[in-house]
């Protein structure tokens, strides 16, 4: 395929797989692939995804449908960055329910949101 004259490739994006864990080239991309900043930023995301799923439950039990979809897309936004796709993922999947009023719904994915975070936890110790 033809680039636009004068666009040129950008060969460091790479697709994103909704359900990798941890994309850890993601993750080294953007801490300048210092092995200590990785832990950090890992150890400080799942902290506060941690929080934001109290308030996440609050919300969806309160069916508050705006706090809902800020909280996940807040969360959504967060994890994407560093590579935590599934978490990501299920936090997309929740942002899209809580717009379509789906409360039932959202407290499924809530419970799938915390067995992901899980799976990112066990990820992040073999960082």
């Amino acid at each position: 395929m033809a680039l636009e004259p004068g666009r040129r490739e950008n060969r460091d994006v790479h697709a994103t797989d909704e359900t990798t864990v941890l994309d850890v080239q993601q993750l080294r991309d953007i801490t300048l692939d210092d092995e200590e900043l990785m832990r950090e930023v890992l150890s400080a995301l799942l902290e506060d995804t941690s929080k934001q799923m109290a308030l996440l439950d609050q919300a969806i039990r309160a069916g508050d449908q705006q706090k809902t979809m800020r909280l996940a897309h807040y969360c959504k936004g967060a994890c994407a960055n560093v590579g935590a796709n599934a978490v990501a993922e299920v936090l997309k999947r929740l942002e899209r329910q809580a717009d379509a009023r789906s409360f039932e719904d959202c407290a499924a994915s809530l419970g799938n949101l915390s067995r992901e975070l899980e799976r990112l936890r066990t990820e992040a110790d073999r960082v």
